[in-house]
């Protein structure tokens, strides 16, 4: 049973990112959904009595949350707003459990077992990437990927993101496995701010040094391809933060060469028709186009909301009835997650959500301390846990601020990044000094 728990946590990781793998029945079921329940159930089946200290705080602010998304319950006043309240916290449900107990199959697995849970997870995200470009390319020939590969399995309709057209030629958005290029640029940032840092501190004759420089160029490149502005706030955001303990390494060929290796790939595509692209690339740096208002125009709806329901808001889940009553639209949801937030879960919901966060930045700092204690122990096992936690530190800055146009936060992507993060000082703390450095293996990527 212990390897059928570890089988379905490990294909949780690897397959969090894939939304477009769904089936209709009972609703809206992920492939994600099924590995998730699978994981929960046998490890459960196979429960210790023991549990890691940070689960037991999770469990708390799970109690919590409930709560509050309880008493949330009785401001619903729309028709629908019961069944999606509903499917809103059964969803919550599972992927907080999920979280809880991910981060005690990781505290007992090992630290070689949370190398290869990071190498799963990132293997995840490179294969997203990979199926975004091999989409792009089929997509310029003028054929639809999905509709062989995803269509077939799902039996549903899915195609690449197509964002206009210059000239009579069709500009396509990667979304590879994700439902929107947004989601998969928001997406990218996450192994690519955790990476970057191990990547810079490995040793030159590591084994793994050239590996990690190729995958970073990838992600770097997959991250073009969606056109994501939210992607991109992300990623200059935990850049910025990177930068303050690394910037010895601006400079460094180490950094320098995959940056440049792909900014001169873009050059020539740039150089072979300069027209095109240089028309995305103005369009995407139009903030004044009526998209982009709407992108600013449901803060708007934040005042009206606190007027009438403060405390508690309108709701978990239910944002998309209100924002289709105010504007007529159905295909619209409230394009960033701090307006759902705010309008769902009031002024309660969002400071019990502030506070998480905050708790998690936290262990994140108390992390990097650990880190920089190991080595001035002498302990080389230092030199591994300062470049991840800081990596993390990055990831989480930039999620948060690429959700302020997008709300990939309440996805399942969000609490595997947060078990990862948080299962660091359980591992790598005082109780393992003594243990030989973990070599970071990431297998899989």
């Amino acid at each position: 049973m212990r390897r059928a728990t570890s089988f379905f946590f490990l294909a949780t990781l690897f397959c969090c990112t894939w939304e477009k793998i769904h089936w209709t029945f009972a609703g809206n079921v992920e492939l994600t959904d099924m590995l998730a329940i699978c994981f929960i159930v046998s490890f459960l089946i196979t429960m210790r009595p023991r549990v890691a200290a940070t689960s037991a705080v999770l469990l708390g602010f799970f109690a919590v949350f409930y709560v509050v998304y309880l008493m949330g319950f009785f401001n619903l006043d729309a028709a629908g707003g019961l069944g999606l309240f509903a499917k809103g916290m059964v969803l919550f449900t599972i992927q907080f459990s999920f979280l809880i107990l991910a981060v005690t199959w990781l505290w007992r697995r090992g630290q070689d077992y949370y190398w290869r849970s990071l190498g799963w997870f990132c293997a995840g995200m490179v294969v997203n990437g990979a199926y975004g470009l091999l989409q792009l390319l089929v997509a310029r020939s003028g054929y639809n990927l999905d509709a062989w590969l995803v269509q077939p399995i799902t039996g549903g309709a899915s195609k690449i993101n197509l964002y206009g057209r210059v000239a009579g030629a069709a500009i396509f958005r990667a979304n590879a496995l994700t439902d929107d290029p947004n989601h998969l640029g928001i997406m990218l940032i996450v192994p690519i701010l955790v990476l970057t840092p191990l990547y810079l501190r490995l040793e030159r004759d590591h084994p793994l040094r050239r590996r990690l420089r190729n995958t970073l160029a990838f992600l770097l490149l997959a991250e073009v391809t969606t056109l994501s502005r939210s992607g991109v706030l992300g990623l200059v955001t935990g850049a910025i933060i990177l930068a303050l303990p690394y910037r010895h390494y601006l400079r460094s060929r180490a950094l320098v060469v995959p940056v440049s290796a792909v900014l001169a790939l873009l050059a020539v595509a740039v150089a072979i028709r300069p027209y095109y692209f240089w028309t995305i690339i103005r369009t995407r740096l139009d903030f004044g186009a009526s998209n982009e208002s709407a992108h600013f125009q449901v803060y708007t709806f934040i005042p009206k909301i606190l007027e009438s329901h403060p405390l508690l808001g309108l709701g978990w889940n239910t944002f998309s009835i209100y924002y289709e009553a105010v504007t007529g639209k159905t295909n619209w949801g409230p394009h960033s997650f701090f307006v759902a937030l705010i309008v769902e879960t009031g002024i309660l919901g969002t400071v019990v959500f502030g506070s998480f966060l905050f708790w998690v930045f936290v262990r994140l700092r108390q992390t990097i301390y650990l880190g920089r204690a190991l080595s001035r122990t002498g302990d080389p096992l230092g030199a591994r846990v300062v470049p991840l936690a800081w990596g993390w530190t990055a990831a989480l800055a930039g999620t948060i601020a690429s959700n302020a146009f997008y709300l990939t936060m309440q996805f399942y992507y969000f609490y595997v990044f947060l078990a990862l993060a948080l299962a660091v000082p359980l591992l790598f703390g005082p109780a393992t000094r003594r243990v030989p450095v973990a070599t970071p293996v990431l297998a899989p990527a």
